[in-house]
């Protein structure tokens, strides 16, 4: 759903350790620029090396030192369903504010979410009766978030192969960005 282009910069927010970067630099096509921005340094510290135009950013999500319109994709795994909806706000227009104003410019969210209720309700207790060993599995579908944001649904791809069940986002910013 990213697919970025050779020409195309992407911003990776809570990158982590890098894994997503990691993955697109082995692809024969890949951005030109990729800027991954996590706040804990440690996680950063096993990025490892990455391609020459291709670096990390240590700031907070919500505050991302780059100018407006930088990015033609932006991406944002696996972070959504930890915050509650002020934050997700905040991040979500960081997102917004970084993608270009072109009609091609893509945000692509990842969140942990199951199309099945009763899946969702085991996740969700499972999250609120031990937060820290497994908190970071509430579900969420941030459709609506987005939304609000000004952002407009593209894609919507659930992936309940392997690991944590999915919910996969493709948005681009409203016509008023572009």
């Amino acid at each position: 759903m990213a697919a970025p282009a050779p020409h195309e910069r992407l911003v990776d927010l809570a990158t982590g350790s890098g894994l997503l970067l990691r993955r697109l630099a082995q692809r024969p096509t890949r951005p030109g620029e990729a800027i991954g921005v996590d706040h804990a340094p440690r996680m950063l510290a096993h990025v490892g090396a990455l391609p020459h135009g291709w670096s990390t950013i240590g700031a907070d999500v919500r505050h991302i030192p780059l100018p407006d319109g930088w990015a033609d994709v932006v991406t944002c795994s696996y972070l959504l369903h930890l915050l509650d909806s002020v934050a997700r706000a905040e991040v979500l227009a960081e997102a917004r504010r970084l993608l270009a104003p072109r009609p091609s410019a893509r945000l692509v969210v990842v969140t942990v979410w199951s199309p099945r209720p009763a899946v969702r309700g085991v996740l969700g207790i499972l999250a609120r009766a031990r937060p820290v060993a497994c908190g970071g599995l509430r579900p969420l579908d941030p459709g609506a978030d987005l939304a609000s944001a000004g952002l407009d649904l593209t894609h919507r791809i659930t992936l309940p192969r392997r690991g944590y069940p999915s919910l996969v986002l493709g948005a681009k910013a409203g016509p008023e960005a572009c």
